[in-house]
């Protein structure tokens, strides 16, 4: 059985757990719930109420020292970039692998890199999940084999463009057409966007990297969901990938697959057949 942890309660956390309720033939050993401090009662009733057969002992605190001290076989963050830089380089110092969801806070290449060091130290590994993408697998393999010419396009509707930079350029209310809101590096989309450009993140990090994987952003009115596409170059192939996906429910800004994608990886912790 596995200990599980998970640093976030919001909406990719609480779908997470209601897939697990249904996938798992077993329940999990552990489950560590890192949340804010005046969120902890209200977690431990939701997690009293909807999810307490995920796990046999289910601990809920605001302190990520609890998180290692019971020592989880894999933590997973969806909390946030400022949840990445806080707490990410402890746990992976301390040795517990980590998924983490918030991929565009790796744009900060200060931070990557303190990731990095933290995961050599404790011989731990960070995880960077599919997320909201497919073919992220072939672009890493790829990588090694010559120059990539790298290009991505996120659509999504103007709601989920609500709350960002998108709404100083432009009125998202009174869009009538498709709307470029951003060209530019994979690394300043993840850096204005932080909520939206986890996609783009994830395949800068897989093939060209940051600065050479070319973006756009688009809010377009008539999307019923979110749309993320790109295309590859490179001496040994070249395709194309689009994948149009639901929103997360009660989350527009992140695409469904993204959850079922960290559940991919916590599923392969258990099962005999790892895909």
């Amino acid at each position: 059985m596995i200990r599980l942890g998970i640093i976030g309660f919001g909406n990719i956390s609480t779908t997470l757990l209601t897939l697990l309720k249904d996938v798992l033939e077993d329940p999990l050993e552990h489950l560590t719930i890192v949340c804010r401090p005046e969120y902890e009662s209200q977690v431990n009733q939701i997690m009293r109420e909807d999810f307490n057969d995920v796990a046999l002992e289910n601990s809920i605190t605001s302190n990520i020292e609890t998180l290692i001290n019971n020592k989880p076989n894999l933590v997973v963050e969806c909390a946030g970039h400022d949840a990445v830089t806080e707490h990410i380089p402890q746990v992976l110092s301390a040795g517990f692998d980590t998924v983490v969801a918030s991929v565009g806070a790796l744009a900060d290449a200060a931070l990557a890199d303190s990731l990095y060091d933290a995961a050599h130290k404790g011989k731990a590994r960070l995880i960077i999940p599919a997320g909201a993408i497919g073919g992220v697998d072939l672009l890493a393999s790829l990588k090694k084999h010559g120059k990539l010419e790298v290009s991505y396009r996120g659509i999504k509707p103007p709601a989920a463009w609500s709350g960002t930079l998108a709404d100083k350029l432009m009125n998202l209310d009174h869009l009538s057409e498709e709307t470029v809101i951003f060209s530019g590096s994979a690394r300043e989309a993840a850096s204005n966007y932080p909520k939206n450009a986890n996609v783009a993140a994830t395949i800068a990090l897989a093939g060209a990297g940051f600065e050479a994987t070319k973006t756009e952003l688009v809010a377009d009115p008539n999307a019923t969901g979110n749309i993320h596409e790109y295309s590859v170059n490179c001496p040994l192939a070249h395709y194309t990938l689009r994948v149009e996906s639901l929103p997360s429910s009660g989350n527009s800004k992140t695409s469904v697959t993204t959850v079922y994608s960290i559940m991919r990886e916590i599923t392969n912790r258990i099962g005999p057949i790892v895909i």
